[in-house]
This record gives C-alpha cells, structure tokens and sequence, in this order.
C-alpha cells in the first residue's frame, strides 16, 4: 500500500542524510520508524509477535523436561 507523507524541508534533509549514513533507504528507515512505533504501543508487527504476545498473556511458560541419563549397561 503507498501512502503519501509530508515533511518539511529540514527534516527531509536530515532523514535523507541518515538514510546515507545507514547505507539505507528511506523506506528501510519509514519500515523501522513504524515497527518501533507498533511495539512501542504493543501492537504485534508479525505472526511471531502476536504468538509471543498472546502467550505472555495467558501465562503460558515453556516446560523443559530433561531426558532421563541412559544406564550403561553391565
């Protein structure tokens, strides 16, 4: 989906410049602006998030069970 954002003049200089510092694209900055932003809010990003997310949530913990030591034999 495009959509169109507006900046001022200064703060499109300084995001182009970080852009270049970064040896990214601007997109690659506006994907990790809104990520930052989703989690910052708690707001799951991807499937994996939300699986994490909803575990915490209902308390679920993960349970190792060590296996047993094989017996020599003799």
């Amino acid at each position: 989906m495009r959509k169109l954002i507006a900046f001022d003049e200064d703060t499109a200089a300084k995001l182009k410049q970080l852009a270049r510092d970064r040896m990214a694209t601007f997109q690659e900055l506006a994907d990790e602006a809104f990520a930052d932003l989703l989690k910052k809010h708690g707001i799951p990003i991807d499937l994996k998030d939300a699986l994490r997310k909803s575990a915490r949530d209902s308390g679920a913990t993960a349970k190792v069970i060590p296996l047993s030591k094989r017996k020599k034999p003799g």
